[in-house]
């Protein structure tokens, strides 16, 4: 839960409809703080109506802070602030204090601390102060932040990367030396001033129509929204906000960004994942292919011993096969666990019926999160090898596959109904299969494993190993 929801929900009375709103607003007003080259700070009525909460502040990135102590979670009592108290008993902007209103009621008012006589050292400052009374007399009348928008990317330009002015009819009235860059870089070789910006954008962009469509109405100013325009030279980043009053637009804000390193990284991370996937993808196929040919192998084979050896063999590579089958499909190095173990279980019932006269009944219980690969491929493995272990030699009727995560650790319990461990047994004298798993749950997951008789018959096999740190 959010500072805002917390304290609104705590100390006020507001529904949470209004509490979106909030942060709707709170989600915007850097660009207004930067703007106003102000210090903001947005006060609720609490539920007794005895004073105002301090929810949210933002400092601008423009200007040096005028508060420089937090005051989120402050109380004010009625009194102490006789323009906010005003603002919000009359609904209209007092002083410094902008109500903020939901309905028929003010839920809000929005505080702004600036010097008393703000810096305007030129006309790039005064397109600041100027815009930031536009936005705040449209948050006043509840137009700003806009309630449709259009947000084709999470990132969000700042004043200071570049910003234009448009008039009614879209045509640039001002252009800030760092807006005029980022659409040189694009390709544009003339100015922006006294042009209309939509048709100089789609010259520009190289998108295809859908998406033009849509930063279009965002240059255009018929729409609020987040866009970027594309081509083989650069990628910039353009937010748009149509300024409004009494319902009519009169000019847009468009904020521009050069995001072209940004997106090449970005490009070059889905290029990787999407090569690793493909890694694993062909390493599965190898390993598949592998596993059919010691299948092969296995039915031309005279000797039960070497059948049996290259059954088992062939369950060994499928049971690897799983693991990479599933990270082919996934962003990251992470596995689903479960599907793994289901995936295994799967696998022993297709192929128990070429060493065991009765087809257990296998089944799953519990659950793991995800694992790294590491984990996942010798866990896998592990988990095989007692399975089939207990097919081959517990002649059980019933196998349950038990995980738990508990208390750090992931513990695999593999428990069978048949004839149990022979007197005398140890791990030590044990098959390749259960030595196999020994190695790989003690060395390379460094845990632990035992295997005994279970008290109600059968045997039961834990694997235990430290729980990844996430």
């Amino acid at each position: 839960m959010s500072t805002v929801a917390r304290l609104a929900s705590e100390r006020t009375d507001l529904s949470d409809a209004e509490i979106d709103r909030l942060h709707a607003i709170v989600g915007e007003w850097p660009l207004l703080a930067d703007l106003a080259l102000s210090d903001l700070v947005l006060w609720l009525p609490t539920w007794n109506d005895g004073g105002l909460v301090a929810v949210a502040q933002v400092r601008p990135t423009t200007a040096p802070t005028r508060v420089p102590d937090d005051v989120v979670g402050d109380f004010a009592p009625r009194g102490r602030f006789p323009d906010i108290d005003q603002a919000l008993a009359f609904g209209h902007c007092v002083e410094h204090a902008y109500p903020v209103h939901f309905g028929d009621r003010v839920i809000a008012v929005v505080a702004r601390h600036s010097s008393a006589q703000p810096r305007v050292a030129g006309k790039l400052e005064e397109i600041y102060l100027q815009t930031a009374d536009d936005l705040l007399r449209m948050l006043v009348d509840g137009t700003f932040p806009a309630l449709t928008v259009i947000d084709e990317s999470a990132d969000s330009p700042r004043v200071g990367d570049g910003l234009i002015r448009l008039d009614a009819a879209g045509i640039v009235t001002y252009s800030s030396p760092n807006a005029v860059s980022a659409v040189h870089r694009l390709g544009l070789t003339s100015e922006l001033v006294g042009k209309e910006l939509k048709p100089i954008l789609t010259h520009l962009s190289r998108r295809p129509a859908p998406i033009d469509e849509a930063l279009m109405r965002i240059a255009g100013g018929q729409a609020a929204g987040r866009a970027d325009i594309e081509n083989s030279i650069a990628t910039i980043l353009i937010q748009g906000i149509p300024l409004q009053s009494n319902d009519e637009v009169f000019g847009t804000l468009v904020l521009l960004r050069d995001v072209t390193d940004i997106r090449g990284r970005e490009r070059a991370l889905v290029s990787k994942d999407a090569t690793i996937r493909e890694i694993h993808h062909r390493v599965k196929n190898n390993l598949q292919t592998v596993a059919a040919l010691l299948r092969l192998q296995g039915r031309r084979a005279e000797s039960s011993e070497t059948k049996a050896a290259l059954g088992e063999a062939e369950l060994r590579v499928g049971a690897i096969a799983v693991v990479h089958e599933i990270l082919s499909r996934e962003a990251g190095e992470s596995v689903a666990f479960d599907e793994v173990i289901d995936r295994i279980i799967g696998l022993m019932g297709e192929l128990a019926s070429a060493y065991a006269a009765t087809v257990p009944t296998i089944n799953r219980v519990g659950s793991c999160s995800a694992l790294p690969s590491e984990q996942a491929t010798p866990l896998a493995m592990s988990i095989s090898e007692l399975l089939q272990n207990a097919i081959e030699h517990a002649h059980a009727t019933t196998i349950t596959v038990a995980i738990s995560q508990i208390a750090g650790q992931v513990r695999v319990v593999v428990r069978d109904d048949g004839i149990g461990l022979p007197a005398g047994f140890e791990t030590a004298d044990a098959g390749l299969g259960l030595q196999i798993v020994h190695s790989l749950a003690t060395g390379e997951l460094r845990g632990t494993f035992l295997i005994e008789n279970d008290e109600n018959g059968g045997a039961v096999a834990l694997v235990e190993i430290p729980q990844p740190v996430p």
